[in-house]
């Protein structure tokens, strides 16, 4: 302690000069209406500065909580527009509640997600808890990302759409003529699309969307857009390759879709013996 009196006492004359300047500074100040405001104007911006720096610092680290609340609005949105934008079954039927097909949306973060292999996966971090299911559609404000394959109680792991495993049910967005979107293990962005009969007049640059037939997504998600049209070997189907819209490399947070009439489908499946491979 004498050591901190010794010392402020051999700075006497530097500490007395600081509290005589800033005095000098205040009468100044309070005294003279234009270097006040000058002063008071400099003085808000930089407290303006400290308190924008801290702000974004704060908004950072709390991002993850934001985009979380947003992705929970979202598929609530969603989730009414589709109901909205539903294409009716018949302009002269009013169908009852119990037919119309319901799609329910939950948000996710990808947390793993592989792009090297023949079979991809994607694991997000929700799971039965949150009621998460296999079979769910996955996807994202790009297009369809893949499919639920198996869950715990709060992680869920999926087939990615760069999976050679996964057909996923598509259409032509122009034409309506439909295929089956399957990646051929070869370049990230592109997929083929299946079994379109030759006749089809598929052209460059036409949208490929999801067609609903699967009970897994509803119709009109994005998938990619036609970048090849060539005729194949194969003398009953086009060679179609699909510039994918979804950047697998970048994906973050993913949109889960349920169809709420998939079981009973899956059943009269069953019932008829007849498989649905999308």
């Amino acid at each position: 302690m004498l050591r901190i009196f010794q010392f402020l006492y051999n700075l006497r004359s530097f500490l007395l000069f600081v509290l005589l300047e800033v005095l000098a500074i205040w009468l100044l100040v309070a005294n003279n209406s234009p270097q006040g405001a000058a002063f008071f104007n400099s003085s808000n911006a930089i407290v303006g500065s400290v308190l924008e720096t801290r702000s974004d610092v704060v908004d950072f680290f709390s991002l993850a909580e934001a985009n979380d609340a947003l992705l929970e609005e979202n598929s609530r949105l969603m989730k009414e527009l589709k109901l909205l934008s539903s294409d009716p079954d018949s302009s002269m039927i009013s169908l009852d509640s119990a037919l119309s097909v319901n799609y329910e949306f939950r948000g996710a973060r990808v947390i793993s997600n592989s792009l090297r292999f023949a079979e991809n996966h994607v694991t997000i971090n929700k799971g039965e808890n949150d009621g998460i299911k296999p079979g769910m559609g996955i996807f994202n404000e790009k297009g369809v990302v893949g499919r639920v394959k198996s869950v715990t109680g709060n992680y869920a792991v999926g087939f990615s759409l760069l999976n050679t495993d996964l057909l996923t049910s598509s259409i032509i967005k122009s034409t309506g003529d439909f295929g089956s979107i399957n990646w051929d293990g070869k370049d990230s962005k592109i997929a083929k699309m299946l079994y379109v009969p030759r006749h089809v007049k598929a052209q460059v640059g036409d949208t490929v969307v999801t067609s609903g037939y699967g009970a897994v997504f509803p119709k009109g998600i994005n998938i990619g857009v036609i970048s090849k049209v060539d005729q194949s070997s194969d003398p009953s189907y086009l060679d179609i390759d699909v510039t994918l819209t979804t950047d697998f490399s970048k994906i973050s947070y993913v949109y889960i879709v349920e169809n709420n009439q998939k079981e009973e489908l899956d059943s009269l499946n069953n019932m008829s013996n007849t498989t649905n491979e999308f």
